[in-house]
């Protein structure tokens, strides 16, 4: 990876890592429903037309099947659930539960035919992260931290994540990522347009949510995709999808730092087990 590539790296690790936090702030005084839906305006006003200039905008017009498939699963359900989990959830938890995406994406990949999931030490890897969220979640909600609705939640979010990617890279493999985006944006933003409306708040909102909904807008979604791509065009996918383990450290110590969320047995013992499970379920054949 070059310098350029390392900064990019770590810039969304970063990035990547801070949504939970920012929806944490947000969502005391915005409903899902809302936040969401200006989370998806800022988001579209900025990738719109960056996709407009580098004239990436115009896809075939049966992509849009498949790009309203990948709408409802990478953004209409899981922001939604995530932003109300997040009512009764950590932020830490939050970026934990959702390090189980590559786990999920290994799943997926297998049942389109890649056997190579088999291998021993993949396998491995896929055996440790169960456990590792069987006892995140068992530990949560035993000990009354979390709800476990809203742990499901969370992981059925990150199952749509996982599938999402995998479908349209298959589907449209030549289309530009940020149109994709772009476009999945304005139509999701519809589709949230009347819930929110209906449910704007009639209180003064704080500086620090109207700010906590910029930065999910302008940082966690545009920037963040726009991050993605530069990197996952130049090292590719199989490596990009490393930054999940980045994101998830740096979503579990900005919690504890800023937040003064609690280190629970949960994440104690969840965390480590999730992430070397992601690590070496993920691996590629060659390199095991």
């Amino acid at each position: 990876m070059s310098r350029r590539s390392w900064l990019f790296f770590l810039l969304l690790g970063f990035i990547w890592g801070i949504p939970y936090l920012l929806i944490r702030v947000a969502v005391e005084e915005f409903t899902p429903a809302t936040l969401v839906f200006l989370r998806l305006c800022i988001g579209a006003l900025i990738l719109m037309p960056i996709a407009i200039h580098r004239k990436t905008l115009t896809v075939p017009r049966t992509a849009y099947k498949f790009i309203a498939l990948y709408s409802v699963l990478e953004i209409i359900g899981p922001w939604f659930l995530i932003t109300n989990a997040e009512r009764n959830l950590t932020s830490g938890l939050t970026g934990l539960l959702l390090a189980t995406v590559p786990i999920w994406s290994v799943i997926f990949t297998s049942v389109a035919g890649d056997k190579t999931v088999w291998h021993r030490t993949r396998l491995l890897g896929l055996i440790v992260g169960f456990i590792g969220v069987v006892s995140l979640v068992g530990l949560e909600s035993l000990t009354g931290h979390s709800a476990p609705w809203a742990i499901g939640s969370v992981l059925l979010s990150s199952v749509g994540y996982a599938y999402a990617v995998i479908m349209i890279r298959k589907k449209l493999p030549e289309v530009s990522g940020i149109a994709i985006n772009a476009i999945a944006l304005v139509i999701s933003a519809i589709v949230y347009a009347p819930f929110a409306l209906q449910q704007w708040p009639t209180h003064n909102v704080s500086a620090k949510s109207i700010w906590a909904v910029v930065g999910l807008g302008a940082l966690c979604t545009a920037l963040a995709f726009i991050l993605f791509f530069e990197i996952m065009y130049e090292i590719g996918p199989a490596r990009t999808s490393f930054i999940t383990y980045l994101n998830t450290g740096f979503a579990v110590v900005l919690g504890v730092l800023i937040l003064g969320e609690p280190v629970t047995v949960g994440i104690v013992i969840g965390l480590p087990l999730v992430l070397v499970g992601s690590y070496f379920a993920t691996r590629r054949s060659s390199a095991i």
